[in-house]
């Protein structure tokens, strides 16, 4: 068993449940430029995340899953920004939390390339 891609699919799939049993962060993230339903943005996206995640698990999808994986990771980018820039007001740690996914990304994008490898 792969630590690393098990590790990468947990990651997924925690996140893409999350974004079921509680969508309201994830939908005050979605960027407002975008048309319809945020809330529909969010449980698309978690279900994106969960199928990643089972693409990932798999060793016969694990390249294509993981390759997906650095895909979303820069897909979701925007909403990390937006966060920021929403939360530039907020208490420190709220501020702490909205900055810091903005370089969190570079190693989760890094971390699925080399499940990919």
């Amino acid at each position: 068993m792969d630590k690393q891609a098990m590790g990468l699919a947990g990651l997924l799939a925690t996140t893409g449940v999350l974004h079921f049993v509680a969508p309201k962060p994830f939908d005050s993230i979605v960027p407002r430029s975008l048309p319809g339903s945020r809330r529909t943005y969010t449980y698309v996206s978690g279900a994106a995340e969960l199928a990643i995640a089972a693409a990932v698990a798999h060793p016969r999808t694990r390249r294509l899953g993981a390759l997906a994986a650095a895909a979303l990771f820069v897909g979701v980018f925007p909403a990390n920004i937006k966060m920021a820039y929403d939360w530039r007001n907020a208490p420190p740690s709220k501020r702490a939390i909205a900055y810091g996914r903005l370089p969190l990304q570079l190693p989760l994008i890094l971390w699925a390339r080399r499940v990919a490898r």
